[in-house]
């Protein structure tokens, strides 16, 4: 063989090698995102969110080794289950759940195959998502938020800010699979305390405004706010009706109270989403959803508007106010 021959060879083996390289390289992870609320106005604020920072915390940037298909219920509960099938149709890395129990039973419904991580499910167990919380089984794995639980804390709040009040209302969406389950528990509590506890219910944004115009006809001092995320993403308008209407409501996050509302008990949802990301991160590198246990929470926060307060008349104790972990003035 001629010396050019050779060279000519060695050559185009060195040109194949990177070729070869590049076939074998695994393709960029996707995720489905499910969620049962609205997409934002700003894509690009949300996709900076806690979830997002946990992804980044295991090394997984959308955009560069990232890969997202996004799908949106609108509110509409009855949509999830065909936008969790077009996410599997898809054949998706992982998805995401967003918006509490109606989203991740979807997600499971559409699914034994592929990995999934939810976010604000308040009884996973009981719904049936996964085996237990230690060792959760199947496919399914995620954060628990515990929302259910904190509503009789919330009877407990009110009762000590409107301590005259017999007829507290409870405001829920009737679509929620946790909600028959979670009157259930709030009533006998109710019932417990000797306070006469009426149900209104809302599935969309107008007929939020309708429940609280039926509140004088209860007779309701006071209100409680079930956890859902017709309520959660309408933050400033739920809280601007409570002031409109005067009542006393109870909430279950920090940004309820920053919009006007009197008083929240709840967990830190920015942590627990921060710890969705990482999960989904990890299952993205290798680990499976049934060796990872669901998380709950530990950190439970109190926050008060003192100014809505004094709006309302109310007098705040020093023993509850030395228990907020922040008081708005």
């Amino acid at each position: 063989m001629r010396r050019r021959d050779v060279v000519v060879l060695i050559g185009g083996a060195a040109a194949f090698r990177p070729l070869a390289s590049l076939a074998q390289q695994k393709p960029m992870p996707v995720i489905g995102w499910l969620n049962s609320i609205w997409p934002p106005a700003d894509l690009g604020d949300w996709s900076r969110g806690p979830i997002h920072e946990g992804l980044s915390q295991t090394g997984y940037l959308e955009g560069q080794n990232l890969a997202a298909e996004y799908r949106w219920a609108e509110d509409q509960y009855d949509r999830l289950p065909a936008l969790a099938a077009d996410l599997v149709s898809r054949k998706v890395d992982l998805i995401i759940s967003v918006g509490g129990t109606p989203t991740a039973l979807a997600a499971k419904g559409a699914t034994s195959a592929i990995p999934i991580v939810f976010t604000e499910v308040s009884d996973p167990v009981g719904v049936g998502l996964v085996a237990s919380l230690a060792r959760p089984g199947g496919n399914v794995t995620g954060v628990a938020d515990l929302t259910a639980a904190l509503v009789p804390k919330h009877l407990e709040l009110l009762s000590e800010l409107v301590p005259q009040a017999k007829v507290i209302a409870l405001l829920v969406n009737p679509n929620n699979p946790i909600v028959e389950p979670l009157i259930r528990d709030i009533q006998e509590v109710a019932r417990r305390k000797g306070v006469e506890l009426p149900i209104v219910k809302a599935s969309s944004e107008d007929e939020i405004e309708a429940a609280f115009e039926m509140l004088p006809q209860l007779r309701a001092s006071a209100l409680l706010i079930a956890g859902d995320q017709l309520f959660g993403s309408r933050q400033e308008k739920v809280a601007a009706l409570a002031s409109q209407h005067a009542i006393p409501t109870a909430y279950l996050a920090r940004p309820f109270v920053e919009a006007g509302g009197l008083v929240s008990y709840g967990i830190d949802y920015i942590a627990t989403k921060r710890q969705a990301g990482i999960y989904a991160g990890r299952i993205l590198k290798g680990e499976k959803p049934a060796d990872l246990p669901v998380q709950q929470p530990t950190k439970f926060e109190l926050f008060i508007n003192l100014k809505t307060a004094k709006a309302l008349g109310l007098t705040v104790s020093p023993a509850l106010l030395a228990r907020a972990d922040e008081v708005i003035e």
